[in-house]
């Protein structure tokens, strides 16, 4: 692989190991501080910690992942406005929740680039995730 090329993949590796974490956050936070779920809360906090260990493998130089990005020059840093709103607690968890579905489509699309076990590993958490998503939404 070019180097060139090798930067890019680490981007959208960077890219979307961010947006999955800062996603599940969000969907761990309603299933503990508004949904009061201890088990669903636990739940999403493993599939953080799960997801950390496949970062570290996929991603092995933290600093070459950082150096890559370039929050500047990004042609989508911008915001949709369906992403400005939200009527309520359930649409702030569909988001998050269908923001950690696509990330981890898209890590797992690349992954078969480097080591089909980790591509493995994140299409069972993506299917851990619909799972999960389908209990939480019939508490809304």
């Amino acid at each position: 692989m070019r180097a060139l090329e090798q930067k890019k993949i680490i981007r959208v590796l960077d890219a979307n190991f961010n947006r999955v974490h800062e996603a599940l956050r969000v969907c761990e936070d309603v299933s503990r501080f508004v949904l009061d779920q201890k088990g669903w809360t636990k739940q999403y906090k493993d599939i953080r910690h799960d997801l950390v260990a496949v970062q570290a493998g996929m991603l092995r130089n933290r600093n070459q992942a950082i150096g890559s990005r370039d929050i500047e020059g990004d042609v989508g840093k911008g915001s949709t406005f369906l992403e400005l709103k939200r009527r309520n607690v359930k649409d702030i968890f569909l988001a998050n929740s269908q923001r950690t579905k696509e990330s981890l489509r898209v890590l797992e699309e690349f992954a078969k680039l480097m080591n089909i076990r980790f591509a493995v590993e994140l299409k069972n958490i993506r299917y851990h995730i619909y799972a999960l998503e389908r209990k939480v939404v019939t508490k809304f």
